[in-house]
């Protein structure tokens, strides 16, 4: 045998894993807390349902908030489906979990980044304590020493 192992595939799929967990929980007993979600993926993924409105208005990414209301979350196998209200219209959602670009929980300082092969840097994951930037009005965030792995150190 002479295949190596692909720990950045197995990486990802273990993060994906996890949203996947903790959508499986919010399904069954609400968000816990402070929790709430900023979820951003990419609306160009295939199998990405969303209104031709939204898709007009977002073409490459879109960010969604998990928080005060929502509804009908439910978590398959492959992804996730959900109604939000936008601008008091509730709009049905479905995510595949390989769209998902970033999935960060603010109240606890806890954040993932997935980047494809076709992002102008290298791969990157990052699960760090820090949150991920989300809008340039908010304030910095504290430096925190965080973990991160480039996933092309463990490609061919």
């Amino acid at each position: 045998m002479s295949q190596d192992i692909d720990y950045g595939n197995l990486m990802h799929t273990a993060m994906r894993g996890l949203i996947k967990t903790v959508l499986t929980d919010v399904s069954k007993t609400g968000l816990p807390g402070a929790h709430h979600f900023f979820i951003t993926f990419d609306t160009r993924y295939e199998g990405v349902e969303l209104a031709d409105w939204l898709r007009e208005r977002y073409p490459g990414e879109m960010t969604i908030v998990m928080q005060h209301w929502f509804e009908n979350l439910e978590v398959g196998e492959e992804g996730f489906s959900i109604t939000l209200n936008f601008g008091d219209a509730p709009e049905p959602l479905y995510i595949p979990y390989m769209a998902i670009k970033t999935f960060v929980d603010p109240s606890v300082e806890f954040g993932l980044r997935f980047e494809s092969p076709e992002d102008e840097d290298d791969e990157v994951f990052v699960a760090d304590e820090a949150p991920i930037e989300l809008e340039a009005e908010e304030p910095e965030p504290q430096h925190h020493d965080a973990d991160v792995v480039s996933l092309d150190s463990f490609r061919k």
